[in-house]
């Protein structure tokens, strides 16, 4: 049979991406203690095509799914984008997945465990033969208003908030580091279930530890600048606010490459 897509283009026109998009897969998860977890990622792969070349090989990115992704790690993401960028005989490669990572936590008084999820995904791109990987981590965390608690007699409004987390790193940053730092700069961490006395300390411990975002991103960003794996990051900041109907947001986002 003939291969439509070999045939040759006339249009000189060079497209950027081309390949398949929203396509779910079961992968494994390298975590940092070396355990494995298993979830499901939504996958986006491209490569981009010359201007000579028809159309692309759809059907190869589906088999290196099949083939590649039995276990995924950061530090293995970039190699993955490689094969396929030389598989589809093209010059720069993309893959994007985004997919829920599980954490068991401990209660931080009774000590029950629990498991929270976190969103995450992974942007690679290959190109001039060199990997590029943005992980980014959406992780839910308690603020509590500085302002509420110095101006009330007593008690303080707080929220659940999300940072959002996207660096680039050499070498690699485990999941587990990014979410452990957002926790750290924030009033408190939250947990999926507690205990009476769990709540108290906690709550106590937000009470006693207030932000604004202004706050988190800029304690989060200081952390990653005394980090020399870190080459660029954004950290985002959204408290959904308990008392008015609209998030307050603060962002901050710097390229440590161009110092």
């Amino acid at each position: 049979m003939e291969d439509v897509q070999n045939r040759l283009d006339t249009r000189k026109i060079d497209i950027n991406k081309v390949g398949i998009k929203d396509i779910r897969h079961p992968i494994s998860i390298q975590n940092q203690d070396g355990t494995v977890q298993h979830t499901i990622g939504q996958f986006n792969m491209y490569v981009d095509l010359p201007h000579d070349q028809k159309g692309t090989h759809m059907s190869r990115f589906v088999a290196l799914l099949n083939e590649e992704f039995n276990l995924l790690d950061t530090r293995t993401f970039g190699e993955i984008i490689a094969g396929m960028t030389r598989r589809l005989e093209e010059e720069t490669g993309y893959i994007e997945v985004s997919f829920p990572f599980f954490l068991r936590k401990k209660a931080p008084v009774s000590g029950v465990e629990s498991t929270l999820d976190y969103e995450v995904s992974l942007k690679g791109r290959w190109q001039k033969g060199k990997a590029e990987i943005l992980t980014t981590v959406v992780i839910p965390v308690t603020s509590l208003c500085p302002c509420s608690k110095k101006i009330s007699d007593y008690g303080a409004h707080n929220q659940r908030s999300h940072v959002t987390l996207s660096v680039l790193s050499s070498p690699h940053v485990w999941i587990e580091e990014l979410i452990s730092l957002a926790e750290k700069e924030a009033s408190s961490e939250i947990f999926a279930l507690l205990k009476r006395p769990d709540e108290k300390q906690i709550t106590e411990q937000a009470y006693d530890n207030p932000k604004f975002v202004e706050d988190i991103v800029r304690d989060i960003a200081n952390d990653l600048n005394n980090d020399d794996r870190i080459q660029y990051y954004k950290v985002e900041t959204e408290n959904f606010e308990s008392i008015h109907n609209h998030s307050a947001y603060a962002l901050i986002e710097q390229d440590k490459r161009k110092q």
